[in-house]
């Protein structure tokens, strides 16, 4: 079988692949962390990391551009970067955006693939770009599973070699280089371990080598001498703190009083430049900031003398590995709905979920709810459908995430209507199984029905209808027609609560006026005693409203 070209599908396939490589290493990696400092967070770091930069390139699903999508995945990385380790990743893909760039520039236009001289000089570039990062090199880091990479990769390059043996010599060079690294650093040796940085990267460089042959390398599991188990929390003279955070309209000058602060605050100072846009043409430039402190206000003041920080994160080293859920995932359970309308986002999260939203007429896809459910950073993920993804993209969805690591519990939601009921009942302190099944019976307990316009005259099961008259529909049928869409949703309530009912929700769609509903709540006032009625401007596409009775 012939080695694929490494362009711009190719790169995203291997975000892809990489994320799934580090999810499947991350509790290997997390066990081998002892430097800087031994809190068994590098694979959760570097996976979180690798997320962002895959959903940057994900959010690229077009264009050939190598490039662009190389400088997306960078600052995807440099937004999302977590630890000491996720600072360095985004360098390393710092490191390719920068190089395409140049020889796109040089070629003008765009570049297409990438080839071995390219994917080396990359790797190369990379290493500077660490170095100024961390301020100064270790030897038997990932640094030095870099260099060795790199210089591999540019050996085999100028004799000649595909990209595909370029990319497998600097992989097998990592391999060999990571080996190494007991011997380079003696806290390594005392704790009878590689070095965990060096792991990731060695999985990043087989998951391009998978990519591009669709054969992943053989590698023994790197784990702690028996006798010498590495220590997985944070010593007490360690800091108490990792402090994150992005910095903005920062010059040179600040950035060094900066490092020389946080210098004096901890350890494990990494400040990372984007290197992309107009900040670096006028000097001002936005970077990722991470240290190891103990007074984490002092860290992040220290930024407001020189810049504007955000995104602040401040994660306490006493704990290590029990920090995180396995996996990686930043929390144990999410509630994932699928909406449509502005209204409709703000009420759901508003409620504590997380929120897809489709394009107007066109069907979620798997890869869209896969997208989503790794954003949630959740292990556990309840799903709200609510109408807006085939069963089919579900399943497929259902089968994608979990070979991710992921959790989804889809709940039977035919409408926003039954999501909200859903929603209502979500408690995550219950067992998997118990919560799934309480908003499983709670959405079916909702009856649920729509009222559209009709577009042209037509037969229908209640009758004939005209253009502008309203319908009111339960499950497939039109059951109601009405002269307006006030008149058939009041029909429809009727019928809904025929079978009994406490409550009446109505949500209104874009363009429909607040007297229909003001109109419906009057109605269910007057005609149906003692059952409450709450309506909500959503905004969504295709129905003018959406009714349920619960």
């Amino acid at each position: 079988m012939s080695a694929r070209r490494l362009d711009a599908p190719a790169l995203r396939q291997w975000a892809h692949n990489a994320v799934a490589g580090l999810i499947s290493h991350t509790d290997e990696i997390n066990r081998l962390n002892v430097f800087p400092v031994a809190d068994a967070d590098t694979g959760t770091n570097m996976l979180f990391t690798m997320r962002a930069a895959w959903a940057q390139a994900d959010a690229r699903a077009t264009g050939d551009d190598v490039a662009a999508l190389s400088a997306a995945m960078a600052e995807g990385a440099l937004r999302g970067a977590r630890g000491n380790s996720g600072v360095i990743l985004s360098q390393i893909l710092r490191g390719l955006a920068d190089v395409t760039a140049a020889v796109a520039d040089d070629r003008g236009g765009i570049l297409a693939d990438i080839g071995g001289p390219v994917y080396g000089a990359a790797l190369r570039h990379a290493i500077g770009l660490v170095v100024t990062s961390m301020g100064e090199a270790v030897p038997g880091t990932i640094l030095s599973v870099l260099q060795d990479a790199a210089t591999a990769a540019e050996d085999a390059a100028a004799d000649g070699a595909q990209l595909s043996e370029v990319v497998a010599a600097s992989a097998q060079a990592a391999a060999e280089a990571l080996d190494r690294t007991p011997s380079q650093l003696d806290v390594l040796a005392e704790a009878g371990v590689v070095d965990a940085g060096g792991r990731g990267l060695l999985v990043l460089l087989d998951a391009l080598t998978t990519t591009l042959t669709g054969h992943t390398p053989h590698r023994d599991v790197y784990l702690p001498s028996p006798q010498q188990a590495p220590i997985t929390s944070a010593t007490p003279s360690s800091p108490q703190f990792e402090v994150m955070y992005l910095l903005g309209d920062c010059d040179a000058a600040g950035l060094e009083k900066l490092r020389a602060r946080l210098d004096e605050l901890g350890e494990s100072v990494a400040i990372a430049a984007s290197g992309f846009g107009d900040a670096t043409r006028s000097g001002v430039g936005h970077y990722s900031v991470h240290v190891h402190a103990d007074d984490a206000g002092a860290a992040v003041e220290a930024a407001l003398e020189v810049g504007r920080p955000s995104r602040i994160q401040i994660t306490s080293l006493v704990g290590g590995a029990d920090r995180h859920p396995a996996g990686g995932w930043s929390r144990e359970r999410a509630v994932l709905a699928v909406v449509d309308g502005d209204g409709a986002e703000a009420l759901f999260t508003g409620e504590g979920a997380q929120v897809l939203r489709p394009e107007p007429g066109v069907a979620v896809s798997a890869q869209q709810l896969l997208h989503a459910l790794v954003n949630t950073g959740a292990a556990h993920v309840m799903v709200l459908p609510n109408g807006y993804v085939a069963a089919e993209e579900l399943l497929a969805g259902w089968a994608v995430a979990s070979d991710w690591g992921i959790v989804m519990v889809p709940v039977p939601t035919g409408s926003m209507v039954q999501g909200l009921a859903a929603l209502a009942v979500h408690d995550p302190e219950r067992q998997l199984v118990d919560d799934g099944y309480t908003m499983a019976r709670a959405a079916a307990g909702a009856r649920h029905g729509s009222v559209r316009v009709a577009a042209q005259e037509a037969l229908t099961w209640a009758g004939t209808c005209t253009p502008g008259d309203g319908l009111g529909i339960a499950g497939d049928e039109v059951v109601i027609v009405g002269p307006d869409i006030v008149a058939a949703a009041a029909g429809l309530i009727d019928l809904l609560l025929a079978a009994g009912g406490e409550l009446v929700t109505v949500l209104t769609g874009d363009g429909v006026d607040a007297a229909v509903g003001e109109a419906l709540v009057d109605h269910v006032h007057r005609e149906h005693l003692g059952t409450e009625v709450v309506t909500f401007h959503t905004g969504h596409h295709g129905d003018a409203l959406l009714i349920g009775v619960e």
